[in-house]
């Protein structure tokens, strides 16, 4: 008797009309709640390119792109394709003792991009894993311990990576891991007094951090290196999240000259369809750490070098060249930047702009004005981040853009929206924040009411916290 196929579409028709009630029911009721109350229960039937559809015919302009992962765009065709086709093939996949058919053409072709002098690959399944497989890189090719990483990173979520992440993620699951110490950004000194210990195996860094989107100061990673090579600690920088022509380089460190020694990459890798992490390395760092027949398995994942994954990274490489989506991240980006930057001239409660290429940040401030300073004062005394929610929600109930608060308790606003965005796309985001942001300025007013609303179910709901986001 013959297996019947699975009608998936008549399934999601008739089982998921509204997916939300599914996951507070199954999944995850305290993430149903937030997404209630900040109006975002919509339920998507679709998502091509830059932007996502819902029941009712709405068009969003996803700024989110699944934080990051579809820097291709939802559902590109072209990966779509290449996956059919790796199906059709019928590849025998993951035989495990024996050589996959796809994972060294993509690691030849991540290679060949690289900064520096990467020469090896470890495929694995997320950026936290990639994170994971750093550290014990570093401490196996060095013979030391302790990894140095930046205030307000965020490296991933299990055990490992999360002692290297902002302690607002850390809260409830200590003690954490040790070894691992945090210094600011922007203060070399800092940085050299721990390397000066001589126990540091690793310095992780992101380019680029994605909470808050803090960019270096200008000679600040370069002086990192210099220290880093004087005192024998590996360079690791995480690109899992500005990777693969995010900035507008298809590396960021390539903004600063950096080249590390080992690489972390993920999220986009995937053409936004098969979860893939990735690890490049030095070949001296991959022999420490796999330095006998014995230890050739030594660090391993069972999903690593799946055809589908390889397939998904082989054509988001390819997209990547031939649609020259580097380049348009940065010329896209450039004009985005540059029209919201005009509004911390316009807008007393813009304080800055920042970032590069399509991943940006909005920063809010105190106003000066007296009655502003009081709606400013009334949300802050509640929770920090309250005044970014009432921009959102209207920005997302009435101009249809979807984005989030860049984390915990900031007042800002972050933007990571695919790198296929069109200009027009980038006027009316700006055309959405300038409508919803010159709301704010008037007080009493409709985005004010928004915020008084949400401090008044934040005081019911203290076992509700805002989303941060990857």
């Amino acid at each position: 008797m013959s297996t019947p196929p699975l009608d998936v579409q008549r399934l999601i028709e008739a089982e998921t009309p509204y997916p939300v009630d599914l996951i507070e029911e199954h999944i995850n009721p305290t993430f149903t709640k937030v997404l209630r109350m900040l109006g975002y229960d919509v339920t998507y039937t679709r998502g091509v390119g830059a932007y996502l559809y819902d029941t009712r015919g709405n068009r969003y302009i996803d700024c989110l792109s699944g934080f990051g992962q579809f820097a291709l765009g939802r559902n590109h065709p072209v990966v779509r394709d290449a996956l059919k086709q790796a199906m059709d093939l019928d590849l025998p996949g993951l035989p495990k003792f024996g050589a996959p058919r796809l994972s060294g053409l993509l690691a030849k072709k991540l290679l060949a991009i690289a900064p520096g002098e990467l020469d090896t690959v470890y495929f694995c399944n997320s950026g936290a894993e990639g994170a994971e497989t750093a550290i014990k890189y570093a401490r196996a090719a060095t013979g030391r311990t302790r990894i140095i990483y930046l205030n307000k990173s965020y490296h991933g979520l299990t055990t490992g990576a999360l002692a290297a992440t902002a302690p607002e993620f850390q809260d409830g699951f200590g003690p954490m891991t040790p070894g691992f110490t945090a210094v600011p950004m922007n203060d070399p000194d800092a940085l050299a007094y721990e390397l000066a210990k001589g126990d540091v195996a690793g310095f992780m860094f992101e380019p680029i951090q994605g909470k808050g989107v803090f960019l270096p100061d200008e000679g600040y990673l370069t002086e990192a290196a210099a220290l880093c090579r004087k005192h024998g600690a590996l360079l690791i920088a995480d690109e899992v999240q500005t990777g693969l022509g995010r900035t507008g380089r298809m590396f960021a460190c390539e903004h600063w000259g950096i080249e590390p020694d080992l690489l972390i990459l993920s999220k986009a890798l995937s053409g936004g369809y098969v979860p893939v992490g990735a690890v490049l390395s030095k070949r001296w760092i991959h022999d420490k750490v796999f330095s006998s027949l014995d230890r050739c398995v030594v660090h391993s994942t069972t999903f690593g070098q799946g055809d589908l994954a390889m397939t998904a990274g082989l054509a988001t490489l390819h997209v990547l060249e031939h649609e020259r989506l580097v380049e348009r991240a940065r010329d896209v980006g450039d004009y985005l930047l540059g029209r919201l930057r005009a509004m911390t001239q316009k807008y007393e409660l813009v304080r800055d702009v920042r970032g590069k290429g399509l991943m940006i940040a909005i920063a809010f401030g105190p106003p000066r004005s007296l009655k502003l300073k009081l709606g400013w004062s009334l949300l802050h005394k509640v929770d920090a981040g309250l005044f970014p929610q009432a921009v959102l929600m209207p920005l997302f109930k009435q101009h249809h853009v979807l984005a989030q608060v860049a984390g915990h308790h900031m007042d800002v606003i972050k933007l990571i929206p695919p790198l296929v965005l069109s200009r027009e796309d980038a006027d009316a985001i700006v055309d959405a924040f300038d409508a919803t942001i010159g709301a704010c300025h008037r007080f009493p007013g409709p985005a004010w009411e928004i915020g008084k609303n949400l401090a008044q179910q934040v005081r019911r709901r203290h076992d509700v916290a805002e989303p941060a986001g990857v």
